[in-house]
């Protein structure tokens, strides 16, 4: 980052106040070392801007600064979010909030400073007795029928990020209008306003209670418990990445009945350095590694890694040739989706009133298996909290039955209202058994599926843009897509564009219509004449811009799966040349 003389200006005077009594002198220690240091960066990176308060909670890189994660920019979030609770459910006088978190470095510091200040602002407190998964944290919100909740975490994030994710009383995370209301509370809020002591007495350890009742509810998803009697040896191997999942997964298999689980012993230790690993994340196959070595070692059926949240679902299984091969977000939500929707059928449990959901930038093969059995897909927004208002806007009416997202997030259930990596993993081993019931892999699954609906790969492609001019950089990237939109695509012609910010759709003859959405969002979508779709959005909680591409074809027999992916990867080229992404 250029060092502008103006910015750093502004940097510094905005550092000093870090400098006051309102703040610990660790804090103080470590702004005094950036405004000592020659080189700024790290002072404008900490001080540029406030880190926001944005609809799904904060998410940063730990330390001290305005644009740092630290008991100050959680606290002010904190009291903003308390402050709205009280305005919101003005008259209550019971009030109650579930905090949650992960096994990040500071996490149970944050969440205890969270605890604090809502306790301090008389509002009731259920406070896990230590980490869990973010599906567990929903679950508990509906469960003890609180207002809200906050969960410490940032996901699959690397080391040196930590987040705060804000629910509301669904178990969903915040949208219109307490996502807006939240953030206005938040940015009124100063250090000074922030109430740091807490009041024990309203403060509740929660824990083994919650987790067996959760357990229990996530067993009831179970389709076809006899399959699972009859492969009950499956070889499964796991790993929670030392994560949250350590505490649930291996226990809820057991209660499905697996008794044949091998968990990553390296990888079974709580640790927020997370260090057998590059990113403690499920999506890049390199978090695998441990796994897919106990994996080959024991002849293992399948692989699953959760993220340190356990959240999302990474896997692996054999192919047609018995080697072990990655299975993305896409094609596990797929497996996931046909599997509901075959064996509810089967077992004359699947109704006309059954919906399931997925997110625009999803495979539309989900689409066509969906109409094939005449059950009504949705499609909404990146993001579980847009999945979780589809279950609400239809509760009463309609079941819903399944719903996921390319980026290995999945919800089997409607008494969680985000991404479950605890039923999802055990759903999983289910459908895993049963293909083994069949003398079939899941790869072989996957193939059959192709075979009746048709090849579909997908490929997301990030371009990282970290600090300011990252941020500037990629802001420019959308404005020059949106005022000069692709004609063609890897040799593939543009016959459709969405435009979800505007919530239009126009052709190639420049016809418009509306799309039908709740709300705008900051997505192009670009549609050929071919079924390539490309979709591009800038991430929410990462500095980078994502394309996400999916590429189809015809597939005649199993055989013809590795010529088809091979010319898919050669699309993508094609389409990255075209986009100027090489």
């Amino acid at each position: 980052m250029a060092n502008n003389a103006q910015l750093i200006s502004q940097c510094e005077t905005k550092a000093k106040q870090w400098l006051t009594p309102s703040f610990d002198e660790e804090t103080r220690k470590e702004v005094e070392s950036k405004l000592a240091a020659e080189d700024k960066t790290e002072l404008i990176e900490s001080f540029y801007k406030d880190l926001e308060f944005g609809t799904g909670g904060l998410r940063g890189i730990m330390g001290a600064g305005s644009n740092r994660m630290n008991i100050y920019t959680v606290g002010m979030a904190t009291q903003g979010f308390a402050n709205y609770l009280k305005k919101n459910f003005k008259g209550k006088n019971d009030i109650a909030v579930v905090v949650c978190h992960d096994c990040r470095n500071n996490s149970r510091k944050f969440a205890e400073t969270v605890a604090d200040i809502f306790s301090a602002n008389d509002i009731k407190v259920y406070l896990f007795d230590d980490m869990r998964p973010t599906p567990e944290c929903s679950f508990a919100i509906r469960h003890l029928g609180c207002q809200a909740g906050v969960n410490i975490t940032a996901s699959h994030n690397p080391k040196e990020y930590n987040g705060y994710k804000a629910y509301w009383e669904d178990g969903a995370q915040v949208l219109a209008p307490h996502d807006t209301g939240i953030i206005d509370e938040v940015n009124n809020v100063k250090v000074e306003d922030v109430k740091f002591t807490g009041n024990k007495q309203l403060i509740q350890i929660i824990g083994e209670d919650i987790d067996k009742l959760y357990l229990d509810e996530i067993h009831t998803l179970s389709i076809d418990p006899e399959v699972i009697k009859k492969q009950h040896d499956l070889k499964i191997v796991y790993t929670p990445l030392h994560g949250t999942g350590m505490m649930s997964i291996p226990r809820s298999l057991k209660l499905w009945g697996f008794d044949n689980v091998h968990c990553v012993k390296e990888q079974m230790v709580k640790d927020g350095n997370f260090p057998t690993v590059v990113s403690p994340n499920p999506e890049n196959g390199e978090a695998l590694t441990l796994a897919l070595r106990d994996a080959k070692e024991l002849d293992a059926d399948i692989v699953m890694a959760s993220d340190p949240d356990a959240d999302r679902v990474g896997m692996a299984c054999k192919n047609d040739k018995g080697e072990w091969v990655l299975i993305n977000g896409n094609q596990t939500c797929l497996l996931f989706l046909y599997y509901i929707i075959t064996n509810r059928k089967a077992k004359g449990l699947l109704k006309p009133t059954d919906f399931i959901v997925k997110t625009i930038v999803t495979t539309e093969v989900i689409k066509k298996v969906a109409d094939k059995a005449s059950i009504e897909m949705r499609d909404c927004y990146t993001g579980f909290k847009w999945i979780a208002r589809e279950i609400r806007i239809s509760e009463g009416k309609q079941k819903y039955i399944g719903g996921g997202e390319e980026s290995y997030g999945f919800l089997a259930q409607d008494f969680v209202r985000d991404k479950d990596a605890v039923s999802a993993m055990s759903l999983l081993a289910e459908i895993c058994a049963w293909a083994k019931n069949q003398g079939k892999t899941l790869y072989d699954i996957l193939m059959d599926i192709y075979l009746e609906y048709g090849f579909s790969k997908e490929f997301t492609v990030n371009v990282v843009r970290p600090g300011k001019t990252g941020a500037d950089e990629i802001k420019q990237m959308m404005t020059d897509f949106r005022n000069n939109p692709p004609k063609e695509l890897g040799g593939s012609k543009v016959i459709l564009v969405k435009d979800f910010q505007s919530l239009e759709a126009t052709t190639a003859d420049s016809k418009k219509t509306k799309l039908d959405m709740p709300d705008t969002s900051n997505v192009l979508q670009w549609f050929c004449d071919d079924d390539t779709k490309v979709s591009v959005r800038p991430s929410g909680t990462e500095p980078k811009i994502k394309f996400y591409l999916e590429i189809k074809g015809t597939m005649k027999s199993a055989s013809e799966y590795n010529t088809l992916d091979e010319k898919s990867s050669e699309k993508v080229a094609a389409i990255k040349k075209s986009l100027n992404l090489d």
